[in-house]
C-alpha cells in the first residue's frame, strides 16, 4: 500500500480492521482450547514387569551320599557327603566294565574274542549272569550280562580273561582310578561283593566322574546300559535300573545292593539338550534309590541350563599393536566354552576381559594375550585365557621407528 493510501484510510475504517482482528484472535483461541480440552490426557506406561528366574533349595535326599552333576560341563548341581568312601556294591561293575571298554577301544580286546569260563567264575555267589563253567562266551556277551544283569559271574570272568586273575585286575582298576582323579576309590573285586571281609569303596563323587568319563569317552559301549532286558543262556533278565522303565529320557546307568552298602544307583538322563548325571548310595529300598534319583534329577532339568558361552574361534576384541606389520589383532576364544546357569539367566553374566596394556612386534597365533572372567552376581562362572587369533609379523624399520616415537611422545604427554 502506498503512503498516500494509508493518510486516506478514515478512523472507521481502522475500528473496523481492529474488530475483525480481534474476532480472529477469539477463534484461534477458541479453537486451540477445544482443541486442548478434546486431546486425551497421557497417561503414564507401567513397564512390564521381568520375570526372575528363581531356584528353590535342593531337595532333601533320603540317601547317605549323593551328587548331581552335568555329565558335559561337571558342574555340580547338588551334593552332600559326596567324597566320603562307601561300599558302592555293584556300581563297582561301571569300572570293572569301563577297563574292558578301554582295552576295546585301545585294541587289546575284541567284542568277538572268547573268554574261558573258570570254575572260581562260575561259583561266584550273588546276581549271575549264569554262564557255564568251562564254557566261552563271547566278550560281548559277558559285558552285557555285567551291565544289564549285574551278573557276579560275568564279571570274575573278565578280570581273569583281561589280567589273568581276580587279584591282579582289582590292581588294574586301582590304576585307573588315579588316573581319572578317583581319589576316594579302591577296589579289591571286580564285582563289588563284601561278604569277604575285604570290601570295596568308591565315593558319590568318584562314581560321578567315572560315570562322566565313559559318557563323553566311550559313547558306543555307553549305549549298552540302556538297553531293558538280555537273554543269555536261555535265561531272561530286565535291567535292574527301574528309571529306564518310568522316565524315556533316562538311558543308564547301574544299580547296586549289599547289607553294608544298601541300595545305590547312578543313573544319567538327557533333556532338551542338557545331560545330567546321578548318584546316590545307601538309601533304604530299591524303590527309594529310583525316588531319590528321581527327584534330583527333576530338580536339575527343572532350575538348571547348560549354556553355550562361546563357540570355538569366537572373537572378543580387536587389541591395537604396534610395531607389527599391521595395527590390530583379533583376540578370543580358542575351543568351545559350556557353562552350567540357573535356568533363565543367561542375560545377567557379566563379561571382563583383561588383555596386555601394550602390544608390540610379532605375535604367534594362539599366543595368549590376557584373560576374561565371566560372573554371575558375585560368583566366578568361567574363567579362562584369549589367544591371538592370527600371526602378526614384525613391521619393518620406518614403521617400527614412528611406532616407538608414538609411545614415547604418548608417554610424555600422558
Amino acid at each position: 500500500m502506498s503512503k498516500q493510501t494509508q493518510q486516506n484510510v478514515t478512523p472507521v475504517t481502522r475500528w473496523r480492521r481492529s474488530v475483525a482482528i480481534l474476532l480472529a484472535g477469539s477463534v484461534a483461541l477458541s479453537s486451540a482450547v477445544m482443541s486442548f480440552a478434546q486431546t486425551p490426557t497421557p497417561r503414564p506406561t507401567t513397564p512390564a514387569p521381568t520375570i526372575q528366574a528363581i531356584v528353590p533349595r535342593a531337595p532333601d535326599i533320603a540317601g547317605s551320599s549323593y551328587i548331581l552333576i552335568d555329565a558335559v560341563t561337571g558342574h555340580v548341581v547338588m551334593e552332600q557327603n559326596s567324597d566320603e568312601s562307601l561300599p558302592p556294591a555293584s556300581l563297582t561293575k561301571i569300572m570293572t566294565a569301563y577297563v574292558a571298554e578301554y582295552e576295546i577301544d585301545n585294541g587289546n580286546l575284541s567284542l568277538d574274542d572268547q573268554v574261558f569260563i573258570s570254575e572260581r567264575a562260575w561259583r561266584t555267589q550273588g546276581s549271575k549272569t549264569f554262564v557255564d563253567v568251562n564254557s566261552y562266551v563271547r566278550v560281548e556277551d559277558l559285558l552285557r550280562g555285567i551291565i544289564i544283569q549285574s551278573g557276579n559271574d560275568a564279571s570274575v570272568a573278565m578280570a581273569e580273561h583281561i589280567a589273568g586273575s581276580e587279584e591282579a585286575f582289582a590292581d588294574l582298576m586301582n590304576q585307573h582310578a588315579r588316573r581319572l582323579g578317583m581319589t576316594n576309590s579302591y577296589f579289591v573285586n571286580s564285582s563289588g561283593l563284601d561278604d569277604t571281609g575285604q570290601t570295596n569303596l568308591m565315593s558319590a563323587r568318584d562314581l560321578a566322574t567315572l560315570a562322566r568319563v565313559k559318557i563323553l569317552q566311550h559313547p558306543v559301549h555307553y549305549r549298552m546300559y540302556s538297553e531293558r532286558e538280555f537273554t543269555f543262556n536261555g535265561i531272561r533278565q530286565p535291567n535292574r535300573n527301574t528309571l529306564l522303565f518310568r522316565d524315556n529320557t533316562v538311558d543308564g546307568m547301574k544299580t547296586g545292593w549289599t547289607t553294608p552298602a544298601g541300595y545305590c544307583l547312578v543313573a544319567s538322563a538327557q533333556r532338551d539338550g542338557m545331560r545330567l548325571i546321578a548318584v546316590v548310595m545307601g538309601t533304604a529300598s530299591e524303590e527309594a534309590r529310583a525316588v531319590e534319583a528321581q527327584k534330583m534329577l527333576s530338580y536339575g532339568f527343572r532350575f538348571f541350563e547348560t549354556h553355550k558361552l562361546y563357540e570355538a574361534g569366537q572373537v572378543l576384541q580387536s587389541l591395537r599393536v604396534w610395531s607389527a606389520a599391521e595395527n590390530e589383532i583379533e583376540v578370543g576364544i580358542p575351543n568351545e566354552v559350556l557353562i552350567t546357569l540357573p535356568r533363565g539367566r543367561a542375560g545377567e553374566l557379566v563379561t571382563t576381559l583383561s588383555t596386555e596394556e601394550t602390544l608390540r612386534g610379532a605375535i604367534e597365533a594362539g599366543q595368549v594375550l590376557g584373560t576374561v572372567q565371566v560372573t554371575l552376581d558375585e560368583d566366578v562362572i568361567y574363567s579362562g585365557e584369549v589367544v591371538a587369533m592370527k600371526s602378526l609379523e614384525r613391521a619393518g624399520l620406518l614403521k617400527r621407528l614412528i611406532d616407538a616415537l608414538t609411545l614415547f611422545f604418548m608417554g610424555l604427554f600422558s
